[in-house]
């Protein structure tokens, strides 16, 4: 039997980066590996990083400060760590060269060869650093090499079915870090959504860099949608509810809209992130799509299924961006309403066409830009949230909540709702009546039937 030790594993950025966390902690258990909470009584620490936001690489040099001070402390030094995910993939070299203590650096494609890596730096003993770089982009499926996931805690669990992007938006890094676009097999998808549904999974998101992207092979020659793989999700017996993230504008199509309009289990809820109103940024940004377009997508998707609600994604001060553009955003954010959102002022990431375009837009600029963006997000949300008062909704109880005697789900629509209710409800969908709105949360009662 494997001697037993810690792992503590830090993850930055998107849902994807949470889903490779948990599947790494299932590479790591037949090694004897048991989670831990912090850094401080770990054998090995991984940083999983994600490199989309400003200064992501300083943040993660900043962290391995520390480990390294802990590491210092150890009585005999030992312990493993580790830098993982897009930062790695993007400047491992670098961090190699400025963080000589660092013991692996690992991109997102090669963790299933962590049982090799670990080997290999127990076979180096204990030195200041075991020097081990592994960010090639193999040519065999990860997933072929992983084992069988482990039951999440809760109830809800992420199903990675697509990694990488070929659609090269002139701001963004994935297609770098992540490699070009590649969908898991249906049969590989179906048999570890069965896995987590028998293991009492009552929700599954189905993640993508470009998900809607997906086109999976059948085994039998063709290939899948988003749409029709959906469709046989939800005929597993026990799995409740089905959602996805993130999807591409361009990627909609008619196969994925029929099935919002014909899936119950597929929730009435969607992110589609369109960055910019304005046609002329959308052009600069290379992301393939008109804002019309966009819209004429959002009508389809909302005649299919009329409570549809959607969330999205802004780049504010995209180099270029002037008042009239700002104000293209602003009018598409009122003309469709979006519930929730992501925003942010763009920051140049090196090696992208933006970071070398011309009219940087001013940095107090696009802070004041943002946060005229982001107040008209907050007032949207909150009259949604006040619009679902006295509606009736049913609610995947999760867990216990920060008050005696509450509950915490989350509505069709992602929001956080809590209710007063027996602890043995968690893991239930119960139906709810929504009592009360904050811009943030909803507050419900049970409906006693």
């Amino acid at each position: 039997m494997a001697v037993s030790k810690k792992v503590f594993i830090k993850t930055y950025g998107c849902q994807m980066n949470v889903y490779d966390s948990q599947r790494m902690e299932d590479v790591l258990k037949p090694l004897g590996y048991e989670t831990t909470d912090g850094p401080d009584d770990a054998d090995m620490v991984i940083l999983n990083t994600c490199h989309i936001r400003e200064k992501a690489s300083e943040k993660v040099f900043s962290e391995l400060g520390r480990l390294r001070n802990i590491k210092k402390e150890r009585p005999d030094g030992d312990m493993i760590i580790a830098v993982a995910g897009c930062v790695a993939q993007a400047e491992g070299e670098e961090i190699v060269k400025r963080a000589p203590y660092v013991d692996m650096v690992f991109g997102p494609q090669t963790y299933h060869n962590l049982p090799e890596m670990v080997a290999k730096a127990h076979r180096a003993g204990n030195v200041a650093s075991r020097g081990i770089l592994n960010t090639d982009f193999p040519e065999e499926d990860k997933f072929d090499h992983l084992p069988a996931p482990t039951k999440p805690e809760g109830y809800t669990a992420f199903l990675s079915i697509q990694e990488g992007c070929d659609k090269f938006c002139t701001y963004c890094v994935v297609p770098y870090t992540r490699g070009s676009e590649f969908s898991r097999p249906v049969a590989q998808v179906l048999k570890e959504a069965r896995h987590l549904v028998d293991q009492g999974i009552l929700e599954l998101t189905l993640l993508g860099q470009n998900v809607n992207a997906y086109h999976g092979d059948d085994g039998n020659g063709s290939e899948w949608g988003l749409g029709r793989l959906i469709r046989e999700l939800a005929e597993i017996d026990g799995l409740k509810r089905i959602r996805y993230t993130t999807s591409y504008p361009a990627e909609v199509d008619q196969g994925l809209i029929d099935a919002h309009r014909d899936v119950e289990k597929l929730m009435p809820y969607l992110h589609l992130p369109i960055q910019s109103g304005s046609n002329r940024v959308l052009a600069a940004m290379n992301r393939n799509h008109t804002r019309d377009e966009y819209l004429r997508v959002i009508d389809d998707l909302k005649t299919a299924r009329p409570d549809l609600a959607l969330s999205s994604d802004f780049i504010v001060g995209f180099p270029g961006e002037n008042e009239r553009d700002f104000e293209d955003s602003l009018d598409i954010i009122r003309q469709v309403g979006f519930i929730q959102a992501y925003s942010f002022v763009y920051s140049a990431r090196p090696g992208t066409p933006a970071a070398v375009m011309d009219l940087q837009v001013d940095k107090i600029v696009a802070n004041e830009r943002l946060q005229t963006l982001q107040k008209l997000l907050n007032d949207i949300q909150s009259d949604f949230n006040q619009s679902c008062i006295d509606k009736e909704f049913p609610i995947l109880l999760e867990r216990l909540g920060r008050n005696e005697g509450q509950l915490v789900g989350r509505s069709p629509y992602m929001q956080p709702v809590h209710v007063d209710a027996p602890v043995d409800l968690i893991g239930q969908i119960c139906d709810l009546k929504i009592i009360s709105a904050r811009p943030n949360s909803l507050g419900a009662e049970l409906i006693i039937k």
